[in-house]
């Protein structure tokens, strides 16, 4: 069985971020959860057992979250060999030799 992974672009209501993503951390399946500047206020990624967990458990746990204003779900396709992030699938060291 492979794990499904994605990461979760999130806007919050002002002044919710810190709080939003401290609340999703506690969520099953979320392997982080930060706080984070630019159009988004918190970056969540998911290792999530399978695409139905991901789609009808962890997106919905978190779309619940108070101040959450909208979400992207980003699957992760492919991966960079190197990477410079723990699990796999994760990230690529593009600065890396």
């Amino acid at each position: 069985m492979s794990v499904v992974q994605a990461y979760i672009l999130i806007q919050t209501e002002v002044g919710r971020a810190a709080l939003a993503a401290a609340t999703i951390a506690e969520i099953s399946g979320v392997a982080s959860s930060e706080e984070v500047s630019g159009p988004y206020d918190v970056i969540v990624r998911v290792d999530a057992a399978d695409a139905t967990q991901l789609t009808e458990n962890v997106v919905p746990q978190i779309q619940k979250v108070d101040g959450i204003t909208r979400t992207l779900t980003c699957s992760v396709v492919g991966n960079t060999r190197g990477s410079r992030f723990p699990g796999p699938g994760v990230g690529a060291d593009v600065h890396g030799s």
